[in-house]
């Protein structure tokens, strides 16, 4: 794994976007360990055990594409009973569900891409995930991808905050609670009326809610569930998570006229179904 220890030009970068775009944080003002990585950061809740938010620069224009390499560990900055570790993921259905992808922040020369890509193998970068895959994850998955080819007007580069929805209903497993829902909020710059570059941003959950069943006390995954996922309002995302993320709701490409569901989201089934502009 990538030395996380050496933090030389390492996490977020608030002006990556050429626009002024601060690291979200927790409204609340709860404590928050703050660990840095290769073009990423992490705001990790020790209560939680989990990322309360992430934050990652992406230049499309140089990304890399290297073999998969890495292996999770806990990252030793922090102590290991604020991370939930492999305990967590041991014979159940539950997969490590990366926060910032492995592929993201691997962009540059290949060493760098290299080593921005295995730190992303550390536990405060993770949150479980019901294992199995269909058509609703892997857009999730997709979703960095599809907003990249649109924001081709600023040389692809975008900036994406993931985090679990830390609920307090949550239900308990192993000492932690398993997060329902997943949020992810996508920034980059499109030209305004006068041809000057204007912040856009664009909001995103998925919901797992069917496919976690601990009213037994043991993980049960459905057969028949499904990840859900839904393009809805960042100022939602926002009031959800507790999570400040300022200039973004003024940003969100999602008019409210276009907004359909019976909760006020915006189903996704294909890429063709997401709004960007």
């Amino acid at each position: 794994m990538a030395d996380v220890t050496d933090v030389t030009s390492d996490a977020y970068d608030d002006d990556f976007l050429g626009i002024p775009l601060p690291l979200p944080r927790p409204e609340d003002g709860r404590e928050v360990r703050e660990l840095t990585y290769p073009r990423f950061t992490v705001l990790q809740d020790p209560r939680r055990r989990f990322a309360v938010v992430t934050a990652v620069n992406i230049d499309g224009s140089s990304l890399q594409d290297l073999p998969r390499t890495g292996d999770w560990e806990l990252d030793p900055r922090i102590p290991a009973a604020e991370q939930a570790g492999p305990a967590v993921y041991a014979s159940n259905d539950l997969d490590r569900g990366h926060l910032v992808r492995r592929r993201d922040p691997g962009w540059g020369s290949e060493a760098e891409a290299r080593r921005a890509t295995e730190a992303t193998f550390t536990y405060p970068n993770a949150a479980p995930q019901a294992s199995g895959f269909n058509q609703s994850k892997e857009l999730w998955l997709g979703l960095e991808d599809h907003v990249l080819d649109f924001a081709d007007t600023t040389d692809e580069r975008i900036s994406v905050f993931t985090a679990p929805v830390l609920a307090e209903d949550d239900p308990p497993y192993r000492g932690i609670r398993v997060p329902r829902r997943f949020f992810k909020v996508a920034a980059w710059t499109t030209p305004d009326d006068e041809g000057l570059p204007r912040l856009a941003a664009a909001g995103f959950v998925l919901d797992q809610s069917e496919l976690v069943d601990l009213s037994q006390g043991v993980l049960d995954v459905p057969t028949l569930g499904a990840f859900r996922t839904f393009q809805v309002r960042v100022a939602d995302i926002e009031e959800m998570s507790g999570v400040d993320l300022g200039d973004l709701v003024d940003a969100d490409v999602l008019a409210k006229t276009t907004v359909r569901g019976g909760d006020g989201w915006r189903p996704l089934r294909a890429p063709e179904d997401v709004v960007l502009g």
